[in-house]
């Protein structure tokens, strides 16, 4: 009975303006509605498809303002047991590499991991880094960009589908994986699942409770940072061909004269 762990994360919601803010050119959560990133449904969908095969308990984490209860409460109302949520004014503005150590430490503070499931990359940072930084920092083998998964006792095994062909991984648990878009279609929570989800146990943890100095996170001890952000300018007025004969002509020296024939 394989115990779960995912990663999962509240973001701007792809549908809503997204900007940075000015002072420090991280991204302005507060700008936009937040949602639990999609691919992230996915990843709680697959761990509990294992469990409903298999039995073990499905353990969500999340590392986030206090705002990314919401996401977490999605994820436990869909059928997760419990969660983790590392909460922290000193993390604003870490880059992937101190996130992963944060959630590495996370990690450690679930008993007997068997499986911790990923996203392929979150919607907001893009960087689609962090499971295989997490599976090194823990120690365990990653098969990534999943679209099928299948666990026979102790063994995992991993489809992931390339330009090339569908490539074929298997590894020893305990393992990362990351799932892609074709891994599944996640349920929608129930209204069972949406009251039950109010009494499942949430424990917040502080980077201090990881054993992590706050020195050691942050924007100001961030990898890599935005040094400088301006808005996408306007779209410019298109220009208008007036077909009097001679419309063919006319689009063809404007293309010529764009580079583009």
């Amino acid at each position: 009975m394989p115990n779960i762990v995912v990663l999962v994360k509240q973001v701007p919601d792809t549908y809503s303006e997204r900007k940075l803010s000015d002072s420090d050119h991280t991204l302005d959560r507060e700008s936009a509605d937040a949602v639990l990133d999609e691919i992230n449904e996915r990843a709680v969908e697959e761990a509990l498809l294992i469990k409903e095969a298999q039995g073990g308990e499905v353990t969500v984490l999340s590392v986030g303002p206090d705002r990314a209860t919401e996401a977490i409460r999605k994820a436990l109302s869909m059928g997760a047991d419990k969660a983790v949520h590392v909460s922290d004014p000193a993390l604003h503005g870490s880059c992937v590499l101190q996130t992963s150590k944060v959630i590495a430490a996370a990690i450690g503070k679930v008993d007997g991991v068997d499986l911790v499931i990923a996203g392929n990359e979150a919607t907001d940072g893009r960087s689609g880094a962090v499971p295989a930084i997490l599976a090194e920092l823990l120690g365990y083998p990653q098969l990534t960009h999943a679209r099928k998964v299948t666990i026979e006792g102790t063994s995992i095994k991993v489809e992931r589908e390339t330009d090339e062909g569908i490539t074929h991984l298997e590894a020893s648990l305990p393992a990362v994986v990351s799932v892609g878009e074709k891994i599944n279609e996640p349920r929608y929570p129930s209204f069972k699942g949406i009251m039950a989800a109010k009494k499942k146990p949430v424990e917040t943890l502080t980077v201090a409770d990881l054993g992590i100095d706050a020195g050691e996170v942050g924007l100001a001890n961030a990898s890599s940072s935005v040094l400088e952000a301006a808005p996408k300018p306007p779209r410019a007025a298109g220009q208008r061909v007036s077909d009097e004969g001679d419309g063919g002509v006319k689009i063809a020296e404007y293309l010529i004269a764009q580079k583009l024939i």
